[in-house]
């Protein structure tokens, strides 16, 4: 390690080469300054208007089922909440969900939900296809935890572009402090990697200011994303949850999860990087201090709203009431608030 390093210079080493090794990730993850993330943030504001211009773009999120058979110890919808309110989208209303984000512009689909049994592979298959048939010009996401490769596989053929999932961390032993013991970080990250080498466009993630999280297991998060290369990144703060374990745990906070935004945005420069919900519940103004740190990506609701409030992940969910034609001028308002449009779009990476 190189101890005669400044933060600025680590961040200007990350911005050249990519990568930092696990100690100048520590050094800088622990000793940044309000003057380093604003330095950071300068950068990949930069970066991400040299790849997509001051344009933003927006998926319609669609959280179709709120079963899930995990009991990660940090989520509303644990199995094991049994004050969960649980619901299952009928087909149509998935389809009438995308049929009103279309009119509206969206021009990406992010079907969304717990580990779900009942939507089997043929289901998700059929609900893809009659989608494509339908929108041809759309992108679908896909964000419903792991599956065997086999399963990965059919999606894909089936027609889905991208797959969202979170590694949640790259540290075994804090993984295990997040998870039951059936859950396992390789088999995470098996996942992952199956899922890049089926051809999605892959997005991984993690949650800033986790519990028992360190400067250490963070260092070895960015080391993970480096080493996948995926298109997409998401992360966004802690926010605990009234009924689960850590109902009792200090939320992440806007200042971390906005460096390290910035931070993924210098190391892989032409990602696709949401500014999340999270972020835009823990601060209103969240999500755009967000774009303003290198984020290029907005996620509205697309779930129809006498749902929206079940689908609790954590506590105060942002735009639960809201109908999708208001989210979305809210949204227009927002970004050209501090100069930047919301493109009609796929929005695909460039990686």
């Amino acid at each position: 390690m190189r101890s005669d390093m400044t933060n600025r210079q680590r961040i200007d080493t990350l911005n050249v080469t990519g990568e930092l090794t696990k100690e100048e990730w520590v050094a800088l993850i622990s000793t940044y300054t309000d003057e380093d993330r604003e330095y950071a943030a300068n950068l990949a504001k930069e970066i991400s208007n040299t790849y997509y211009s001051n344009e933003v773009y927006i998926r319609g999120l669609i959280e179709f089922t709120s079963y899930c058979k995990n009991d990660c110890y940090y989520c509303g919808l644990r199995r094991n909440n049994c004050k969960a309110q649980r619901y299952r989208l009928s087909e149509e209303d998935i389809y009438a969900s995308c049929k009103i984000g279309y009119e509206l512009g969206f021009r990406t689909f992010v079907l969304q939900g717990g580990e779900d049994a009942y939507f089997t592979d043929e289901r998700l298959v059929k609900i893809i296809k009659t989608i494509k048939r339908d929108y041809p010009d759309c992108a679908i996401t896909m964000s419903i935890g792991e599956r065997s490769y086999e399963s990965y596989k059919k999606i894909y053929e089936a027609g889905a572009d991208r797959y969202l999932l979170r590694h949640e961390t790259a540290n075994d032993t804090h993984y295990n402090t997040l998870h039951p013991e059936e859950m396992s970080l390789s088999n995470r990250k098996k996942c992952l990697f199956e899922l890049k080498e089926i051809g999605f466009q892959v997005g991984c993630g993690f949650m800033v200011g986790s519990p028992n999280q360190t400067p250490e297991t963070l260092a070895e998060d960015m080391m993970f994303i480096h080493e996948l290369g995926p298109h997409m990144v998401g992360i966004g703060p802690f926010i605990p949850h009234k009924d689960t374990p850590f109902h009792d745990q200090q939320a992440g906070s806007l200042e971390m999860t906005l460096f390290f935004l910035s931070l993924i945005r210098i190391m892989q420069k032409s990602l696709l990087l949401p500014a999340t919900t999270a972020l835009g519940t823990i601060n209103k103004r969240g999500r755009e201090l967000g774009i303003l740190a290198g984020a290029n990506v907005v996620m509205p609701n697309l779930s129809p709203v006498e749902v929206r409030k079940k689908y609790m992940l954590y506590d105060n969910k942002i735009c639960t009431g809201d109908e999708a034609a208001e989210c979305r001028q809210c949204l227009n308002r927002r970004m050209e608030s501090i100069g930047y449009k919301v493109a009609v779009a796929r929005g695909d990476s460039k990686f």
